[in-house]
């Protein structure tokens, strides 16, 4: 089984034994310790807004936090089934100290996980994930009296509360449909994008809309990751049915990918290069992208404006930061990640489906027509299973001392080396137990030789 404690959380596979995978001992235990941290952090009574991907250990998961969080004497506002944004954004509105995101994102229906975040509905920094972190190796934490036990308020609303915000974005418009009808398809994978997509079309103007795998039980009918290889149906389904375009999420709503009328992938690193191409030209600014994402934001960045593309260390939180840091107006992830600082600094798969579509609208172009206008780069995205034996450190090392004398190489995160107009990029996943592979080149094929060439040397050093 399998237990990650990082900055991007606290994740694990269900089942196993304590202090090994996400058991219920874990789950207690790192709820008390974020809800001491921010009891240490605050004065006065501490609330916190919980909400929950729909995978099918999350109404047990929700549980046991909830009841965990009360009897230290916290409040808890329930959203239920909900999206990470919206918790994020949740925090905000209900002046919230803190907020716990139950999802593990694109991993596989055994997993889940306490993604937490700060008073500002941002995810938590490294320093203060390593203080949770010692909290809960002390078990530093105090429970309440029966007298001062915490209340639970649900809220039912909040995914439409989120809709609302986006909609008075100055640059989100409805009846969308009266200027360029679309029949659009939409894969759900079984969780909560089932409510929040189908919503966000319908307030863009869009009724006529298909959602497949829309029963929220979380038993994903495909691997829950938006990538091609797992999205057969869908692009099979819009073919069929001779639909404009297709959109896919994650389970918990923050990356968005989009599918052509062809069937064809319009590309995960794409949908964050379209978004900033219609933010660019109404409001010209800095963007930034983490080190894995395509080198085509900074081309239409510096076509389109005298500001910069500035690179991140790979992590939401550390675009975000580096965001703030540069003011940039527009910034995500290649995983399909869309931040939108106007609205709130977190990954967002609605305001991108409604940035993304305002753009589209201005066009003539067929969704193929409208991708074939960015630069052409394609990314190879492959990973390297781990084990405890292996020295991934040292193995990066190794790589690093292998081509620093003849080739640009950076290290801030992993290690990152461009060869003339290519690169690759090895980095140690923060979520899952592998070395992540990413190398960008002119070509599907160019970059996939890239890849394996890489994947080759470090299976050799392994």
């Amino acid at each position: 089984m399998t237990l990650i404690k990082s900055i991007s959380g606290i994740r694990g596979e269900i089942g196993g034994k304590v202090n090994d995978a996400l058991t219920p001992i874990d789950i207690v235990k790192f709820a008390c310790s974020y809800g001491k941290w921010l009891q240490d952090r605050h004065n006065g009574k501490i609330k916190i807004v919980i909400g929950r991907d729909a995978r099918i250990s999350g109404p047990l998961v929700q549980s046991l936090v909830i009841s965990s969080l009360q009897m230290m004497g916290i409040d808890v506002i329930n959203l239920d089934l909900s999206t990470t944004p919206t918790v994020e954004m949740a925090v905000v509105w209900e002046s919230a100290q803190g907020g716990i995101i139950l999802t593990a994102s694109h991993n596989p229906k055994q997993w889940n996980a306490l993604k937490l975040l700060n008073e500002k509905g941002e995810f938590i920094s490294a320093a203060d994930g390593q203080r949770i972190l010692d909290i809960a190796s002390e078990e530093s934490f105090d429970f309440a009296k029966v007298g001062d036990l915490g209340s639970i308020k649900t809220v039912e609303n909040a995914i439409d509360l989120h809709i609302e915000k986006i909609m008075d974005l100055p640059l989100v418009n409805g009846d969308l449909n009266k200027k360029k009808p679309l029949k659009i398809i939409v894969d759900a994978i079984n969780s909560t994008g089932a409510i929040a997509i189908p919503k966000t079309l319908e307030a863009l103007g869009y009724t006529d809309v298909e959602v497949m795998f829309s029963e929220m039980h979380g038993d994903f009918e495909h691997n829950p990751e938006p990538l091609k290889d797992h999205l057969k149906a869908l692009s099979d389904r819009i073919i069929e049915t001779k639909a404009d375009l297709g959109i896919v999420v994650d389970p918990d709503v923050d990356r968005l990918a989009f599918v052509c009328e062809d069937g064809s992938m319009f590309g995960e690193e794409y949908t964050l290069v379209a978004v900033a191409d219609y933010i660019l030209d109404h409001t010209p600014g800095n963007t930034v992208s983490n080190m894995s994402s395509t080198r085509a934001l900074r081309d239409i960045t510096e076509e389109k404006t005298a500001y910069k593309a500035f690179s991140s260390a790979v992590g939401e939180v550390n675009v975000v930061e580096m965001m703030k840091k540069e003011d940039a107006i527009i910034g995500g992830e290649g995983n399909g990640g869309v931040i939108y600082p106007t609205l709130h600094a977190g990954r967002d798969a609605m305001v991108g489906t409604a940035l993304f579509l305002n753009h589209f609208v201005n066009t003539d172009k067929s969704m193929t027509e409208f991708r074939d206008q960015y630069p052409s780069y394609t990314i190879a995205k492959k990973k390297i299973q781990l084990t405890p034996q292996i020295n991934v450190d040292a193995i990066l090392s190794s790589m690093e001392e292998k081509y620093r004398n003849n080739y640009e190489v950076n290290t801030i995160d992993g290690v990152k080396i461009y060869i003339e107009k290519e690169w690759v990029h090895m980095r140690k996943s923060n979520t899952e137990p592998i070395i992540r592979i990413y190398a960008e080149s002119s070509n599907e094929q160019s970059a996939n030789n890239l890849a394996d060439r890489f994947i080759g040397e470090i299976k050799e050093l392994i």
